[in-house]
C-alpha cells in the first residue's frame, strides 16, 4: 500500500528504488500503472522487463536434475567401459583413492555415485546412458524402470523434461491481467538487435521469464551476426539456448567461442557443466584449471574442481580444494558440509562435529544438519546430546527427510542394543518411504537375529529391488541363502554384490566357498 510520502514522489524514481532493493513485485506494479498511461515509455518498459526477469531468475550455472526424456533418450554416449576415475559412473575405488573411505563406510547414491556432504542438483539423480550407474548395465542405456523412479525420497514421480523451465501459458495469463507483458511471437527481433541495451534485457526476459528457447535462439543468432561474431555475451546466451534445447555439442562450440573473446567465470562454469553432462570429468577439470590460472583464488572455480574430484571419489584432492575454498570464503556452506562429511566417514566424528557446529553458528537450521549432529555426538560418545539433536531433527523434518531421520535413530538404537526401538524406528521409516532400501536391509538383519529366516529373506529381496545401487542387501541375501543351502541363489546374489562393490572382501570369501562347493559337486 502506497504511503502519503510515496504519492508525492516521481513514480519512475520510486520504481527504480524498489528495483534496487529487490522488491520486484512493487516495482512491477508501479511500472504497470505508468505503462497504462503511456505505453511508449521505453525507460519504464526496460525497468519492468528487468524486474520480471530477475523475479524469475534461476542460477543455471549448476548442473540440474535430468528429466526422464534426458535419461531415456540420451545419445551422448562416449565410452562403453570407462576406466575408473575417468567417468562419473565409475568413480575411483578405495585402493586407487588413498586416504578416502571405501564404499562399505561411505554409502552410494541411487545413481551409483559416492554420497557427498551437500545435496547438489544432479548428483542424486539416476544415471543416464552416457553415465550409466551401478543399477544399469555398464555400457547400455538406463532401464525404463530406473528412469521412472523418483530421485527424491518419498516419491515415485520422475523429474519431467526441463521441469523447472516450463511455464504454462494459462498460468501467465492468470498472473498478468490483459495477457502477457510482451507478446514474444509477434515481435520483430531485427528491430531490437540494433539497440543493444533493450536487446539484452529482452533476451533475458525471453529465456528466464517466457522460457521460449527457440525465440531466444533466433534473437541471439541475429544479434551475434549483427555484432560481427565478436560479442562474447551474445555467444554465451546462444550457448545457453542450445544447452536448454539439448544440443550439447553446439552449446560447447558457442561457449568456447565466447571464452576466446572474453574470459568469464560464468562461461567457464557453463562449459564444464556441458562436459559433466557428457560424462567427461577430466575435460571439465582441464577447463577449471586453466580458468584458475587467469582467476586465482576464485571460490566458484575451486568449488567446481572440488565437486568433480568428490564425484570421482578422489578424496585427497577434493579435501584439498574444499580447504582452499574456505581459505578464500570462510562462510561457504557447501565446503564446510563436505569437509564434515569426509571427517565423519574417515572415523573422526569429533572433527566433523566442529564443522557441523560451525554451520549452526552460520545460521543453517534444518533436519539434515541436526541428524548429522546427532550421529556425530553418538559416535563421539556424547550420548547426552545425541537424542536431543534427533529430537530437533524430527521437529524440523519434512516428508522428504523424515524417513532418513527415523532410519538413523534406528542405527543409534542398534548401537546401544535396544533392538525393540530399532524395529519400531525402521518400520516407521519404511511406512514413510516404502522405497527405503537401507531400512529393509537392517530389518532383514534384525529378523535373522531373531531366527525368522523367511521374514529376513523377504526384507532382503525388497531391499534388493529398491536399492540396486547398494551391495548390502545382495550380500546379506547371499549369506542367508548359503546358510539355508540354496547355493545357486547365493551365487547369483553374491555376484550382484560384487558388481555393486568389487572390493568387498566378505563377498569374495563367500564366492570362493561357493566355487569350492560347486567343484565338489
Amino acid at each position: 500500500m502506497a504511503t502519503p510520502l510515496a504519492k508525492d514522489l516521481n513514480p519512475v524514481w520510486l520504481a527504480q528504488s524498489r528495483f534496487r532493493r529487490r522488491r520486484f513485485d512493487e516495482c512491477i506494479e508501479i511500472c504497470t500503472s505508468i505503462l497504462e498511461r503511456n505505453s511508449y515509455d521505453q525507460a519504464v518498459w526496460y525497468l519492468k522487463c528487468r524486474a520480471l526477469t530477475l523475479k524469475n531468475w534461476l542460477d543455471d550455472t549448476e548442473i540440474e536434475e535430468e528429466g526422464i526424456a534426458d535419461i531415456l533418450l540420451d545419445e551422448n554416449q562416449t565410452a562403453q567401459v570407462a576406466r575408473p576415475g575417468t567417468s562419473l559412473a565409475r568413480p575411483m575405488t578405495s585402493s586407487q583413492s588413498a586416504g578416502g573411505p571405501n564404499q562399505a563406510v561411505r554409502p552410494m547414491t541411487g545413481g551409483g555415485r559416492p554420497l557427498t556432504g551437500f545435496a547438489r542438483p544432479g548428483t542424486s539423480s539416476h544415471a543416464t546412458s552416457s553415465a550409466s550407474g551401478r543399477g544399469a548395465s555398464r555400457g547400455g542405456t538406463a532401464s525404463l524402470e530406473s528412469a521412472m523412479k523418483g530421485s527424491r525420497p518419498g516419491t515415485s514421480r520422475p523429474v519431467t523434461s526441463s521441469g523447472r523451465f516450463v511455464r504454462l501459458g494459462t498460468a501467465s495469463m492468470l498472473s498478468e491481467p490483459g495477457g502477457p507483458f510482451i507478446a514474444v511471437e509477434r515481435l520483430d527481433l531485427r528491430k531490437y538487435v540494433n539497440r543493444p541495451q533493450l536487446a539484452r534485457a529482452l533476451c533475458d526476459y525471453i529465456i528466464y521469464n517466457d522460457r521460449n528457447m527457440k525465440k531466444a535462439l533466433e534473437m541471439c543468432a541475429l544479434a551475434t551476426q549483427a555484432n560481427e561474431f565478436q560479442d562474447w555475451w551474445w555467444k554465451a546466451r546462444l550457448g545457453k539456448c542450445y544447452y536448454q534445447m539439448g544440443l550439447l555439442r553446439d552449446a560447447e562450440k558457442q561457449f568456447l567461442s565466447s571464452l576466446k573473446n572474453q574470459e568469464m567465470i560464468t562461461t567457464v562454469q557453463e562449459v564444464c557443466k556441458i562436459y559433466l553432462r557428457l560424462d567427461q570429468p577430466n575435460t571439465a577439470l582441464e577447463h577449471y584449471t586453466a580458468a584458475l590460472q587467469a582467476h586465482p583464488g576464485d571460490p566458484n572455480l575451486l568449488l567446481g574442481v572440488a565437486r568433480v574430484y568428490d564425484a570421482l571419489n578422489d578424496m585427497d584432492k577434493a579435501v584439498q580444494f574444499y580447504k582452499n575454498v574456505l581459505y578464500y570464503d570462510a562462510s561457504n556452506v557447501e565446503a564446510v558440509a563436505c569437509l564434515a562429511s569426509y571427517h565423519f566417514y574417515t572415523d573422526q566424528p569429533e572433527i566433523a562435529l566442529r564443522y557441523y557446529r560451525r554451520l549452526l553458528q552460520m545460521g543453517v537450521n534444518n533436519s539434515e544438519l541436526w541428524t548429522n549432529l546427532g550421529l556425530c555426538c553418538f559416535y563421539a560418545s556424547q550420548y547426552d546430546m545425541c537424542l536431543g539433536c534427533f529430537d530437533r531433527a524430527l521437529q524440523l523434518a519434512d516428508d522428504s527427510a523424515l524417513a532418513d531421520v527415523w532410519y538413523n535413530i534406528g542405527q543409534v538404537a542398534i548401537g546401544i542394543g535396544d533392538l525393540t526401538l530399532a524395529f519400531q524406528c525402521l518400520r516407521i521409516a519404511i511406512s514413510i518411504n516404502p522405497g527405503h532400501a537401507e531400512a529393509y536391509t537392517n530389518l532383514g538383519v534384525l529378523e535373522y537375529r531373531k531366527g525368522n529366516d523367511d521374514a529376513a529373506r523377504s526384507y532382503f529381496r525388497t531391499g534388493q529391488k529398491e536399492g540396486d545401487h547398494a551391495f548390502e542387501p545382495y550380500y546379506n541375501g547371499a549369506l542367508l541363502a548359503f546358510k539355508l543351502g540354496d547355493f545357486q541363489e547365493s551365487f547369483d546374489l553374491v555376484s550382484k554384490s560384487l558388481n555393486a562393490y568389487p572390493e568387498h572382501t566378505e563377498s569374495h570369501e563367500l564366492l570362493k566357498q561357493l566355487k569350492s562347493h560347486f567343484t565338489m559337486l
